[in-house]
């Protein structure tokens, strides 16, 4: 049986996930239940109206029987995933690679040939190398510098695949470092050398007031494609940012930018809720591992799951595009940021 801490946890949640009066009601409920002083799940077990408790109206009630009859779960093993991609096997077929992962350059612990080597062996037609900005010093960030020679290094790469006949290309492009203003950390002329541009919020992720001008400025950055981890969420740490969501989605669409499942397994960000969310809004959706290490490339299996419960078209993951397709996205995207300036 669910707890009122638990409960409390879902009400924050399914705020995020609404707008305008509904978000304030579940927020509202979401504090209120800290000081319940009867267990919900006891009224339920009496069969008792949640009614009785402070913030609890009949529509949120419903809402809170709903979760006791099937508790949502907001991560997924890797097990789990493994079982529902099995029931629908051409899903994950239709990957075509992954745009999340670090090297020694920044926090990593393969170097890109090796990151390379293991994406040969899922048969991927490309990669991502997102090391982290220069912002993000605790993370060995790279500086403008540092990237000009990692592109180098990725070229060089590039070279020797193309000779052994490998389908695989080896994307450069870097996970940016972004300020509450939505602002990134690197020059504009490194980041228009790169492939594409990945941007992610590291900092201020405990903040409890509303942040969509902070996400909305983000994503109007002309320089970037994905926006990583977007709530920033990490399993028994912080639950992330809260957004109008919606809101947040729309804006992606209307910008034809995309947002990340980012698929390490303590992040798993964004959820089931987002996603569907995301669905609604015909939002383009990126799947990135953020692996550190080659063997870390399974954690793909966790966001084609996640996308898969979610009932997402296949058209709209970014990770679903033959690399030919991919770049004409990038550039198109880029163009229009361009034009809107």
């Amino acid at each position: 049986m669910l707890s009122n801490i638990q409960i409390a946890e879902l009400l924050a949640l399914q705020a995020e996930c609404e707008s305008g009066f509904l978000s304030r009601a579940f927020r509202r409920a979401a504090r209120s239940a800290f000081l319940w002083p009867v267990e919900a799940a006891e009224l339920v077990a009496q069969n008792r109206s949640l009614t009785e408790l402070r913030a609890i109206g009949p529509f949120i009630e419903k809402q809170i029987r709903r979760w006791f009859d099937k508790p949502p779960r907001s991560f997924i093993s890797l097990a789990e995933a493994r079982q529902l991609l099995a029931m629908k096997p051409e899903w994950a077929k239709n990957l075509r690679g992954d745009l999340q992962m670090h090297t020694r350059w920044s926090d990593g612990s393969g170097t890109v040939a090796e990151m390379a080597d293991a994406a040969i062996e899922r048969s991927y037609e490309y990669i991502a190398i997102t090391d982290h900005s220069k912002g993000l010093k605790i993370a060995g960030g790279i500086d403008e510098r540092a990237l000009k020679k990692q592109g180098a290094e990725i070229a060089k790469l590039n070279t020797a695949l193309r000779k052994s006949r490998g389908i695989l290309v080896v994307l450069h492009s870097i996970e940016m470092n972004l300020n509450r203003c939505g602002e990134g950390d690197m020059s504009p002329e490194s980041l228009s050398a790169l492939d594409i541009v990945l941007a992610s919020f590291h900092s201020s992720l405990r903040i409890v007031e509303d942040q969509t001008d902070r996400y909305l400025a983000a994503l109007r950055n002309q320089h970037i494609q994905i926006l990583g981890h977007p709530r920033g969420r990490i399993y028994n740490f912080r639950i992330g940012l809260s957004t109008d969501w919606p809101r947040v989605f729309a804006e992606a669409t209307q910008l034809d930018k995309a947002l990340e499942v980012d698929c390490y397994p303590d992040r798993q960000d964004l959820n089931l809720a987002l996603l569907k969310i995301a669905r609604k809004h015909g939002t383009r959706i990126s799947l990135g591992t953020d692996a550190h290490h080659p063997w870390q490339l399974e954690f793909i299996e966790l966001g084609l799951a996640a996308i898969l419960r979610a009932k997402l078209p296949a058209e709209r993951i970014v990770n679903f595009m033959p690399k030919k397709e991919l770049k004409s996205w990038i550039q198109t995207v880029r163009t229009r940021s361009v034009a809107r300036k």
